[in-house]
């Protein structure tokens, strides 16, 4: 899970992320990223819709699929806005090191990364 600092909190913070970015879309996945100078450090949420999945349980296994790979393998220290939206169910059975190097090159397209 990732820290409480690094999550959202109500409507209007991701309303601000939505309203300041665009969308770089992959194969699983789209990526938005939006600067957020009133911020120290960055938040992320993970969006998976009733259309990818039915089972809760799914989401959420998605969800924390995505926080871990952030929470370990990337080191984010702009303060920045990440909303990850998830389009495709197949993301469920895609190996961790494909989606690790699938959400880099979505991060590095957005000029999160240089």
């Amino acid at each position: 899970m990732l820290m409480r600092k690094h999550r959202f909190h109500g409507y209007n913070s991701l309303r601000f992320a939505y309203n300041n970015s665009r969308p770089v879309t992959g194969r699983w996945f789209s990526v938005r990223v939006a600067k957020n100078p009133k911020r120290q450090t960055y938040r992320m949420a993970v969006v998976v819709s009733k259309k990818v999945h039915k089972s809760a349980v799914k989401r959420n296994r998605i969800r924390r699929r995505f926080y871990e790979t952030i929470r370990k393998e990337h080191s984010i220290d702009q303060p920045v806005d990440i909303i990850i939206s998830i389009f495709d169910e197949s993301v469920t059975e895609v190996p961790q090191t494909d989606l690790s190097s699938e959400l880099s090159k979505l991060l590095k397209k957005s000029i999160l990364y240089k």
